[in-house]
């Protein structure tokens, strides 16, 4: 009697693994069995420092990224897009992808109005956190947006007009009001404090998240707001690590050097960068932000530059901001953007191709050196279905070979440097393959 209620409890056991993970991923018509074990969950270890390397905490291990950014995986209405873009990122040999955790305002908004949410779009991004665990993937979660595009620090803004305060229509607002400061700190609280309803896990419990970015891109209107960004990011930053000890924390800049760094001031990609606000050296400075963010849009920030030109400020930019982070900073630094178009073949070989490479090689020459230079993701990759959330810079990697084959490469060297830890597992891509 007692043999057969063993029997059957393990019987059910069995079966709720099975549908677990054979059905809880299914899009079809909205269904999904969410079973919440967080047991069941593949076993993945939090991503710490060392100095200036990243680490995997659990064994010890450095660990060298190559990943991508795929901003739009919460706000697609497929999950089978989702997971498909998170398995082509694997068999990339990729580990990380950054992408958006917040909507704020608007159709669809993950937060329609400050301490209120929408379950539906949370469930959205249960689902995407779930299904990188899935995958091996971990993700940097960017916490609000600089620009308009899914709200926005405006939209902060506006809710606080719309409550009364005597706030300015200028955006620099968002880094000093007490009120507007008073609806992001919540936010965070509700993301950081939210347990996932298809694992189970807490957010703040989940090694799949490698880290949080306070903003993407942030910027003021004055540049006079210099302080005011500084202190909003010593402030957040502090105030995630009191909310949740066992993640990274970043900021999510470009890179721009600031009017004080008179000696750095040519390195910028032009003199209106040192106008937005930011200083690359003194906000990565800060105590709890665990490594430097930088950018790179050569076809952007220099249009009418020569592609020669483009490769000599691009090795320019991210030797600075390597040097400065071994030497200075002491911390890694992540380039989280890495964008070119997509032009036409020069002697064979397309510029996109030359400048990521230019990134991939310097990325590479850090790492093997042991030095801070701890990754890039290319901006941005989507899959078919997707491309309404393109851009100039967004490609489907499998339908340009050529970089498909340059992310890989990158993936297997890096791979190579390791000897321990899972970042060396390369079986789930075919380096030997390649041309």
């Amino acid at each position: 009697m007692k043999e057969r209620r063993v029997y059957t409890i393990l019987g059910l056991l069995l079966l709720l693994t099975f549908l677990y993970l054979n059905y809880s991923s299914s899009s079809t018509a909205g269904f999904a069995i969410k079973i919440p074990i967080p047991w069941l969950q593949p076993r993945m270890g939090f991503i710490g420092r060392n100095a200036t390397r990243f680490v995997d905490i659990s064994s010890g291990s450095p660990l060298y990224v190559n990943g991508w950014n795929s901003y739009w995986l919460l706000s697609s209405a497929s999950r089978d897009s989702v997971s498909d873009m998170l398995r082509r990122g694997r068999a990339m040999g990729m580990a990380v992808c950054r992408t958006w955790a917040f909507s704020d305002g608007g159709p669809g908004a993950l937060q329609i109005s400050p301490g209120r949410f929408e379950e539906r779009v949370f469930e959205a991004l249960d689902f995407v956190i779930y299904e990188a665990r899935r995958n091996g993937i971990r993700l940097i979660l960017s916490l609000v947006n600089n620009l308009n595009a899914f709200g926005g620090k405006a939209q902060y803004v506006r809710w606080a007009q719309e409550a009364g305060e005597n706030v300015t229509i200028s955006t620099d607002s968002f880094f000093s009001n007490p009120t507007i400061k008073g609806y992001y700190k919540n936010y965070v609280k509700a993301i950081l404090t939210r347990r996932n309803s298809y694992s189970g896990i807490k957010y703040s419990d989940e090694p799949a998240i490698f880290a949080w970015e306070l903003m993407n891109e942030p910027r003021c209107v004055s540049n006079s707001s210099g302080p005011l960004l500084q202190a909003w990011i010593a402030e957040m930053s502090s105030y995630i690590k009191s909310l949740d000890k066992k993640h990274l924390v970043t900021i999510g800049l470009e890179g721009f050097y600031g009017p004080r760094r008179s000696d750095k001031l040519g390195v910028n990609p032009g003199t209106w960068a040192a106008s937005l606000c930011s200083d690359f050296i003194q906000n990565s400075a800060v105590e709890h932000i665990d490594f430097a963010s930088v950018h790179a849009y050569p076809d952007s920030w220099i249009p009418k530059a020569s592609l020669e030109e483009k490769i000599k400020y691009l090795s320019s930019w991210v030797d600075s901001h390597i040097n400065d982070s071994e030497n200075i900073l002491r911390k890694p630094v992540l380039f989280s953007e890495i964008g070119s178009h997509i032009n036409e073949k020069r002697n064979g070989t397309y510029d996109r191709d030359i400048l990521l490479k230019t990134v991939y090689d310097k990325i590479y020459e850090s790492a093997e050196k042991e030095q801070a230079g701890a990754g890039a993701l290319i901006w941005q990759l989507m899959v078919e279905g997707m491309q309404r959330y393109g851009d100039n810079f967004s490609l489907i990697a499998r339908e340009h070979p050529s970089t498909h084959n340059l992310i890989v490469q990158q993936s297997c060297r890096l791979a190579k440097l390791l000897t321990r830890g899972e970042a060396n597992r390369t079986a789930d891509w075919q380096c030997s393959k390649l041309p």
